[in-house]
């Protein structure tokens, strides 16, 4: 089966009333911030959070009462094993998902809650969609795939016929790359309502799969790393992907980790909204490649929110460091009593917040009657964290930023 606006049309009328139509929002901010004019697609709206149930879905409602009754098997870490687990259960339909070992409790324990049979095997996912395809075989299950199967592609396409259906003046589309899934079902269905809209790739430069496939190069040997985007770290794509993605995608662009943190900051702080990894890949593009989408009208689609919630701290935190507004002080000065007083004042007169202070004694580069002080503070920005530097060189206690 071919993938085509016929089919996705279908699959809309399929799922609809059984997924959530999510909102397509332009968001001033981020347009002020980007340059460009910028339209988000809310996929961590859905029940599971992310896009992955509408081609689970699609492909579950297409099954035989035989296939049905014999269950379904997936293979996923992540947002695929929700999404079929979800479903498969609304419809009354057996559910096996293998993950790999090393998959995290919670995203287990959210599978199974959901009501599917969770068999964990393999150190990676290679390993486990090996034993996926021996498990089919010995208990007569159908195969869901998570991106290289028409019918799963054409429910994700469904997010395409929306967003054109909604901002039919949108100019460009971003989508995330890693099987191939979501961007090829989204090119089909919006180069064939829309033939002049460009339809652009996303990746991160740490699994650059499709981006360099495209360029004819071996993609496995460029993939490796602990990346943000989990959910787009894919050695290879699909070949159905990718062959759509070669005929109906105009390019792919890569983001670098800091781009994504960026992208998830602004996400919680601007669209008070939790954005995973893969799922801030699109705005990511955008930060990364300003010029690339200046002026135009561009809709993303933040396809996921399930991120942990310790990595998301992190991710939040490490963005007030980069803004200057959490700043690490190191002060030498005699070692006396009441100098950390002093230092203190200077620094809460200014409205500053001490959050840990490290008292040295010891270190060598020291002098033996001196100190060294790690003073960890919190401020309103780096305008004011300057000011407070310089108050403290003022008063003769000049810091070093570390």
């Amino acid at each position: 089966m071919r993938v085509t606006l016929d089919s996705i049309r279908a699959a809309a009328a399929r799922i609809e009333g059984r997924i959530i139509r999510t909102p397509l929002l332009m968001s001033k901010t981020l347009s002020d911030i980007t340059g460009a004019e910028v339209w988000v697609k809310f996929e961590n709206f859905q029940f599971t959070a992310a896009f992955k149930e509408r081609g689970a879905l699609n492909k579950l409602l297409l099954l035989t009462e035989a296939e049905r009754r014999n269950g379904v098997i997936a293979m996923s870490a992540g947002n695929h094993a929700q999404g079929v687990a979800y479903h498969a259960a609304r419809l009354g339909i057996p559910a096996t998902i293998v993950m790999p070992l090393g998959t995290p409790f919670t995203k287990v324990e959210h599978t199974r809650k959901h009501g599917a049979r969770v068999v964990l095997h393999g150190e990676n996912l290679s390993e486990a969609t090996t034993f996926a395809y021996q498990l089919k075989d010995r208990e007569g299950l159908t195969f869901v795939h998570p991106y290289d199967d028409a019918d799963v592609i054409s429910g994700q396409g469904t997010i395409g016929i929306e967003m054109l259906e909604e901002a039919p003046q949108l100019e460009t589309l971003i989508v995330p790359i890693g099987g191939g899934g979501l961007i090829s079902g989204i090119a089909v269905a919006a180069r064939a309502m829309k033939n002049d809209i460009e339809v652009v790739g996303v990746q991160t430069r740490m699994f650059p799969s499709m981006h360099a496939e495209l360029a004819g190069k071996e993609p496995g040997p460029l993939c490796g790393g602990q990346t943000i985007a989990e959910g787009i770290a894919v050695k290879q794509a699909g070949r159905l992907g990718f062959e759509i993605v070669k005929e109906l995608v105009r390019d792919v662009v890569l983001v670098d980790e800091d781009d994504l943190e960026q992208a998830i900051t602004l996400f919680c702080n601007v669209e008070k909204t939790v954005a995973e990894g893969a799922g801030a890949a699109g705005l990511a593009a955008l930060l990364a490649h300003p010029q690339r989408f200046s002026g135009k009208k561009v809709g993303i689609v933040l396809c996921g929110g399930n991120i942990d919630s310790r990595l998301l701290a992190s991710v939040l935190t490490r963005a007030l460091v980069r803004e200057k507004r959490i700043v690490s002080l190191r002060i030498i000065g005699d070692d006396r009593p009441g100098l950390l007083a002093v230092v203190s004042k200077v620094i809460g007169d200014l409205g500053g917040n001490i959050l840990e202070v490290a008292h040295n004694r010891l270190a060598l580069d020291v002098p033996a009657k001196g100190a060294e002080f790690d003073i960890l503070m919190e401020t309103r920005d780096s305008r004011h964290t300057q000011e407070i530097i310089d108050a403290l060189v003022a008063a003769g206690y000049p810091p070093r930023t570390i």
